[in-house]
């Protein structure tokens, strides 16, 4: 039996909480062997979201095949002094000197690094909070915009919901990344992102507008992104005219239809590379109907306009 344990600090944040947690509540179900426990200064633990949570003050006794993991928290203003009481950063540090795994998400890497866990390491936090991570440690070498790190049994992640990307790669590399698929599909985790996969995702990069109209087209593309849509079935999904919905679009994400889902489909084919698939096979899984456009992607700017969506035009030409 794998004992989890997590540190939890005040105001810590629910997700930053409950997404591992829930990974390993579910890897446990499933007959993989995990205990969860919950460990903090006192009994009574206030969340960021205004919920209370209790916990254990007395750890656990841990053995090496145990994993620490940290969440992060919300601190007014900047995060500069984590309220990590020293022996809480002893036990960090006793823990990873014996030989165990210590983790973190989003600001609880500050924890990690009052605990001397950082020096010389490669690690990262939310992408908000990383200047001020590399300038409270500085011999920590924070690596910008990924999800998550792993050195020397030290695992960071990014903000929120990339600690569940950490434990479902933590659960890979013990049992296997057949299980940790089985874990994600019991969660509905639509894919599990690799560590180096960016922190801004282009469904959240084109998503901060306020258009209701964009964003009930960009619901369908975002679920169908791999069919070959036409204007004129969005703008009718929209209850639009075809030359409105192009304009609104524009005017909101400064892009069109056919450039918004090519880029779905461009970073889900990258997702799929990383994973050892071949260009073509990647291409056909997206929606190309052969490699020729995803190469052309691949190879421009990022910025490039594709070409504009003619009124019947499907979207892989």
């Amino acid at each position: 039996m794998t004992r989890v344990v997590f540190l939890l600090l005040p105001q810590v944040h629910l997700l930053d909480l409950a997404g591992p947690a829930q990974v390993f509540s579910t890897a446990s179900e499933l007959g993989f062997g995990y205990e969860s426990y919950y460990v903090a200064e006192h009994e009574d633990v206030p969340t960021a979201q205004g919920l209370s949570v209790r916990a254990s003050t007395d750890w656990p006794e841990l053995d090496v095949g145990d994993l620490l993991f940290v969440p992060g928290w919300r601190s007014p203003g900047r995060v500069r002094h984590p309220r990590l009481t020293e022996a809480h950063a002893a036990g960090l540090a006793a823990h990873h000197e014996r030989g165990g795994t210590v983790a973190s998400v989003c600001a609880g890497a500050f924890a990690l690094g009052q605990a001397g866990l950082l020096d010389g390491r490669r690690c990262t936090t939310h992408h908000a909070l990383q200047d001020e991570l590399a300038q409270r440690f500085p011999a920590a070498s924070v690596v910008r915009d990924r999800l998550f790190t792993t050195d020397d049994r030290i695992v960071t992640s990014a903000g929120i919901a990339s600690g569940i990307d950490l434990s479902l790669h933590l659960i890979g590399v013990r049992h296997g990344h057949a299980a940790a698929a089985r874990i994600a599909r019991g969660m509905v985790v639509y894919a599990r992102r690799n560590g180096d996969a960016s922190q801004h995702s282009v469904m959240l990069r084109h998503r901060s507008h306020l258009s209701d109209v964009v964003h009930r087209v960009q619901d369908v593309i975002d679920v169908r992104f791999t069919e070959a849509l036409r204007l004129s079935e969005l703008a009718a999904e929209a209850g639009v005219s075809e030359r409105t919905l192009t304009r609104l679009f524009a005017r909101a994400t400064g892009m069109t239809p056919l450039r918004y889902q090519s880029l779905l489909r461009l970073e889900r084919a990258e997702h799929l590379i990383g994973q050892g698939e071949t260009v073509e096979s990647a291409a056909r899984a997206v929606g190309f109907t052969d490699a020729r456009m995803l190469r052309r992607l691949r190879s421009r700017p990022r910025a490039q306009e594709a070409p504009h969506w003619g009124e019947a035009r499907p979207a892989e030409s």
